[in-house]
């Protein structure tokens, strides 16, 4: 029985390409339109396991990931990071100065500024996912409209490139994390990065002394995010990355740090994706 694995998009988009990288066995694709569906689709068994972007190196952090993963008590198992190519593709037979409106994911028409500030008699419209735009253009023969989306988007849905590796940036890189409803616990010899989120107080120095005290136990702060606590206005908790070499390292860290930080959580403990 194959693995049901939740992407947000449809084939073609980023999220399918980290499916296929990250899991060598075939995988049976759920596609949810947006993140909130692709939790649900875990939450109800609808999926196994879900794929979900958390940041970009050019546009930063999609916060409300984070949210989405403490609410619902999921656990990062893994992560893994795309080079992102984004591509200008339409209709066979369309021409640039045909294209009247430019459809993508919010986020891939950010990290494609520069290409797109060149053309500003066009429309620019937010959609759902990159590959999903791409589909929409083949399957309704929309003309004077182009999708920005990878590469094999073009390949799937039969349309024509006409403007390659527009992203503003050429090292443009996604981190996506590996999510399930229940933890999959490696060998604690695998495990050398973990993601934590926990509150300070307001107390000065509270915040510094939590981050001492991950430093003294050799862990190495990679990611640092902090999100509203909704039901505390002026509060905030925090969602923090670490790695390490020892897992020891890592257990004293986080006996101190259940004792000196409010509502300790462990989101995950898996295999840095980058070593």
């Amino acid at each position: 029985m194959s693995l049901k694995v939740a992407i947000q998009g449809v084939k073609g988009s980023n999220h399918h390409q980290v499916a296929n990288e990250y899991f060598s066995e075939d995988v049976d694709l759920v596609e949810c339109m947006s993140f909130d569906e692709l939790v649900d689709s875990l939450l109800t068994k609808d999926a196994d396991v879900g794929v979900m972007a958390i940041e970009n190196s050019i546009a930063g952090s999609i916060i409300p990931n984070y949210a989405l993963v403490n609410h619902n008590n999921l656990h990062i198992v893994g992560e893994h990071y795309l080079n992102i190519h984004h591509n200008l593709m339409v209709l066979k037979g369309q021409k640039m100065e045909d294209i009247k409106e430019i459809h993508s994911h919010p986020m891939a028409l950010l990290q494609c500024k520069d290409f797109l500030k060149v053309y500003p008699h066009i429309k620019l419209v937010e959609a759902v996912d990159t590959a999903e735009t791409a589909a929409r253009i083949q399957e309704r023969g929309l003309k004077d409209i182009a999708a920005i989306a990878p590469k094999v988007a073009a390949k799937l849905y039969d349309l024509e490139i006409i403007a390659s590796e527009i992203q503003t940036i050429s090292n443009n890189a996604t981190r996506f994390i590996i999510v399930r409803t229940k933890n999959k616990v490696l060998p604690l010899s695998q495990i050398n990065k973990a993601s934590l989120r926990f509150l300070t107080d307001h107390k000065r120095g509270s915040l510094a002394t939590v981050l001492n005290v991950m430093s003294d136990c050799n862990l190495n702060l990679t990611k640092i995010q902090s999100l509203p606590v909704i039901e505390e206005p002026w509060k905030y908790s925090f969602f923090v990355d670490v790695t390490f070499e020892k897992y020891k390292h890592f257990a004293k860290a986080k006996s101190l740090l259940e004792i000196m930080s409010e509502d300790f959580k462990i989101l995950g403990e898996y295999k840095n994706a980058r070593t």
